[in-house]
């Protein structure tokens, strides 16, 4: 059902950054201006289906030197939705194969006029060099297996819309938590505003120096099941893995695979997410994913919603005096 519309939001006074590179140095305040900022956009735009004339005369770029699809296309969504201009980069026939340095491409996108330039990379701290090297404001749309901040801000919106909350809640991030950017971005934003966190999977995936960042660390899901008011369900990665960290999927999924009997000792009212793609069958079954407490789809329309959010703050704290 389409949310009533509401007026635009008021550009928040306590925003002055000029790019959004990661959620651990982000404040507790940031990130619920950022979250609030994404639920009235949300609402402005009728679920993120009509447009408003914030970014007008602005360019985003999508700089992915990464597959990507969900992402890549949730921020010109996102864009478009503010009236801004979108451009996509793809470094294969680009360039780069010709001995052009990255930040060398991405000065010379800037120079087309670009406003904000979108950027994911296999290598962990690139848009943060980038943010060093171009006068534009940066986004990280994902960092090796460092940080992707707009994916756990849409997750953590889809927690507080469906539970009203994030404070008090026991959220569970379970699968392949070695090479995960989502899980990282997470952990830190949730632990901000007050979640206790706990990390799940093989202990070839989850180390104990997780505990280091002060989250539980757990090797048993059966054992976490009941206690947990949120799960979020995340892909094994295997093309970042050098060696096969279990002997078979089929055992993954037998031990870690969110299914129906799981659910059955899970409490009633349990959310579950995942960030996508999903691998039916293997860290979620068809009926999970496709029932009543799975708020899958919810996450990806609230992409769209935090990315503009995360376009129209950056761009307007880039636009003022440093």
């Amino acid at each position: 059902m389409t949310s009533e519309l509401v007026p635009p939001p008021t550009y928040p006074a306590n925003w002055t950054r000029r790019h959004l590179l990661d959620l651990e140095s982000l404040s507790a305040e940031e990130i619920t201006t950022l979250l609030d900022t994404a639920e009235t956009l949300k609402r402005a735009t009728g679920d993120c289906r009509t447009k408003l004339p914030l970014l007008v005369g602005r360019t985003c770029a999508n700089l992915f030197f990464e597959n990507s699809t969900r992402t890549r296309t949730s921020f010109s969504l996102a864009a478009r939705r503010l009236g801004a201009d979108s451009l996509d980069f793809t470094s294969s026939g680009s360039s780069l194969s010709k001995g052009e340095t990255f930040v060398d491409t991405a000065k010379n996108i800037e120079a087309m006029g670009v406003d904000v330039v979108v950027t994911r990379h296999r290598t962990p701290g690139t848009p943060h060099l980038l943010a060093q090297n171009i006068r534009c404001a940066v986004v990280n749309a994902g960092d090796g297996a460092h940080s992707h901040p707009t994916q756990g801000l849409l997750d953590i919106l889809t927690i507080r819309q469906k539970r009203g909350r994030i404070d008090g809640l026991t959220v569970a991030l379970v699968g392949d938590i070695s090479h995960s950017r989502t899980a990282r971005a997470n952990i830190w934003a949730l632990q901000k505003l007050g979640a206790h966190v706990i990390v799940c999977g093989p202990s070839t995936l989850v180390s104990r120096r997780w505990e280091e960042l002060g989250v539980e660390v757990a090797h048993n899901l059966d054992d976490i099941v009941p206690r947990c008011d949120v799960m979020n369900l995340l892909r094994i990665q295997f093309e970042r893995q050098s060696t096969r960290p279990f002997p078979s999927v089929r055992e993954y999924a037998l031990l870690y695979g969110m299914n129906r009997q799981r659910m059955s000792r899970a409490k009633n009212d349990i959310l579950i997410l995942a960030p996508g793609p999903i691998n039916r069958g293997v860290e979620i079954t068809p009926d999970v994913a496709d029932g009543p407490h799975s708020a899958i789809l919810e996450q990806v329309t609230n992409g769209v919603a935090v990315r503009m959010a995360v376009l129209w703050l950056v761009a307007g704290a880039a636009q003022s005096p440093a």
